[in-house]
């Protein structure tokens, strides 16, 4: 097997809070809590779960935006989470991000030409003559008119600005482009377009993708492999089409049976799992697996289990393709 191109393993994201009168206690906020995974050359892993459960932060910690307290992220042979803020100059040309929301991602008062020119010109790839025929040729591989460079982002849509957004991710020529939930922000009739716009340019310039996003759909369209996160923790990770024909974790049934059914005398024999309670703080998670507290199935372990001892991401089967973080699921395999 070949080398992974991003390998993460147990890696955290923790945030300091203040409070007190006088502001002097403090907490900690536990966003991302030992997240491991990898990704493969050409490979898109979606990374879903409910608002607040550490997808984003994740992202941000692998692109240096946040610092990470523990773990490893290597891009090849670059372990990211150590890198100085000069030394991350060079690496940024092979790991780029998309942002969620197109309106505040990118510099209103500068024109598309200069958004796009920026990268180019810190890095040193174009000359001054050739910055205008790499912006108006980025446009053009996004579907937009290469002669709107001279404009300003409040004169297009929102599907167009996150084109936009897009474009300036391909402006280094990346190895990795990280998706934070790229289409959530946009009208349903646009989605399809960007979504089916990646995958052409995923096809063309020979990138791998992580995708963040709380839409099953989605993911469902354009992922190789899935991981499912609960509180800063991944508990579910599969092929595609294994995670949605035989989920294994009563977290991740439970997100599959929200997802809504076209034919209507389907979606009315279908049962759905309601989670009793709202999602744990981060900053006081409650012990063993994070889940116990709204888990359906807990029962059927044996004992307290569940609340004292946190299982382990474990393979369900030879090769690991298909790994759980559930009591229940050593017991049943």
């Amino acid at each position: 097997m070949s080398a992974p191109l991003l390998s993460v393993r147990d890696l955290h994201t923790r945030f300091r809070l203040r409070g007190g009168l006088f502001r002097r206690s403090a907490s900690w906020l536990y966003a991302v809590n030992g997240v491991s995974f990898d990704l493969m050359r050409g490979e898109t892993l979606g990374l879903v779960g409910e608002s607040g459960c550490g997808k984003s932060t994740t992202a941000r910690t692998i692109v240096g935006l946040c610092r990470a307290a523990s773990g490893s992220a290597r891009l090849g042979d670059v372990e990211l989470t150590r890198l100085s803020r000069r030394r991350w100059l060079p690496v940024r040309r092979r790991i780029q991000m998309i942002f969620q929301d197109p309106y505040a991602s990118l510099d209103p008062r500068q024109t598309v030409g200069s958004i796009l020119a920026e990268p180019l010109r810190i890095h040193g790839l174009a000359t001054r003559r050739e910055v205008k025929l790499r912006a108006m040729a980025l446009l053009d591989a996004v579907g937009l008119n290469p002669r709107h460079i001279y404009r300003y982002p409040h004169e297009f849509s929102g599907g167009q600005r996150q084109r936009i957004g897009i474009a300036r991710a391909l402006a280094l020529e990346p190895e990795l482009i990280i998706c934070d939930e790229p289409v959530s922000a946009l009208d349903v009739s646009i989605q399809a377009q960007i979504l089916n716009l990646l995958k052409d340019l995923q096809t063309r310039f020979r990138l791998s993708y992580i995708l963040i996003s709380h839409d099953l759909s989605v993911v469902r369209h354009l992922c190789d492999r899935v991981a499912v996160m609960y509180l800063g923790k991944i508990v579910e990770t599969a092929p595609r089409q294994t995670l949605f024909a035989e989920a294994a974790h009563p977290y991740t049934r439970a997100l599959l049976s929200a997802v809504p059914i076209p034919d209507p005398t389907l979606e009315a024999k279908r049962r759905r799992i309601v989670l009793a309670g709202d999602v744990p703080s981060p900053a006081a998670p409650p012990p063993g697996c994070p889940f116990h507290p709204r888990c359906p199935e807990r029962a059927r372990v044996a004992g307290d289990r569940c609340a004292l001892e946190a299982p382990l991401l474990a393979a369900r089967a030879a090769g690991g393709a298909h790994a759980c973080a559930c009591h229940l699921s050593e017991t049943t395999d």
